[in-house]
């Protein structure tokens, strides 16, 4: 698919790479707006095609108490005037067959959670939507495998789905990206890499997920110089406050310069 079949999507003749980028969860209006307004500014100045993430609802969580959104219909609702506000794309993840049409009506990109991307009921409900489903690798899954989870939303007659590599278990509490499956999944799909995921620290014996945001420039030059179709970076502008993964989030304080390092790297590539 292209870039151009997505709604509202801006910058697709830049040649850059494209952007998923927002908080991990939607905690509220007033932060989702402030997150938008200042990442459409920095993609709009780099041309950047960008579609903004957030979370409706967190379901995959490691404790009972943990965070799971204000809930459904008032997140959605702010993702849609997000979307509508900014003149962008968004997206958020969903976790079962019902979310798939309810989350349809208010946002462009269906996501399927990593744990959840074998379950062929979800997928294709996603598919079904006709909307841009987002499939993300399962940390316990080849590069390889993902052909099949791509042919179920091609087999439901949609043609648009994206791959989204977000590392591989190494251990049991660390993730790894294994660079030689981007050209393997970018031959079966559009390959996004999932950089703040990829640095995640699973599995902590408080039962809150760590992180490693330090090394979030180191997995995102890499991903450019490999050729991604796109980048998947969660931002917050009080990562330390987050609801939701702030040990692994960008501040977006830094994101500017981020992007705009690999906005340099990406035309260096090109012109090799």
């Amino acid at each position: 698919m292209h870039l151009s079949e997505i709604p509202s999507i801006k910058h697709t003749d830049s040649n850059n790479f494209f952007l998923l980028a927002g908080p991990c969860a939607i905690e509220g209006e007033d932060m989702a707006m402030r997150i938008a307004e200042r990442v459409v500014e920095i993609t709009n100045k780099l041309k950047i095609p960008y579609v903004f993430k957030g979370s409706f609802k967190k379901a995959n969580r490691s404790r009972i108490d943990s965070f799971t959104g204000i809930g459904d219909e008032r997140a959605l609702e702010i993702l849609k005037k997000v979307g509508e506000a900014f003149e962008v794309p968004t997206i958020t993840d969903i976790h079962e067959v019902s979310d798939a049409a309810l989350a349809a009506q208010y946002v462009d990109v269906l996501q399927i959670p990593a744990f959840l991307v074998r379950q062929t009921d979800l997928v294709v409900a996603a598919a079904e939507t006709g909307k841009v489903v987002n499939l993300k690798k399962g940390q316990f899954m080849s590069p390889e495998a993902m052909q099949h989870a791509v042919k179920k939303v091609h087999d439901s007659g949609n043609s648009k789905a994206w791959i989204t590599d977000r590392g591989t278990m190494f251990g049991y509490q660390d993730m790894i990206v294994d660079f030689r499956g981007i050209p393997t999944m970018r031959a079966i799909a559009p390959t996004v890499l999932d950089v703040t995921h990829s640095l995640q620290q699973p599995n902590q014996s408080s039962g809150v997920t760590g992180g490693r945001p330090e090394m979030i420039e180191t997995i995102a030059r890499a991903g450019v110089v490999n050729n991604v179709d796109g980048l998947f970076i969660e931002t917050h502008f009080d990562p330390a406050n987050a609801k939701s993964d702030g040990a692994n989030m960008l501040d977006l304080k830094h994101l500017e310069g981020l992007l705009s390092n690999l906005v340099a790297i990406r035309k260096t590539v090109l012109a090799l």
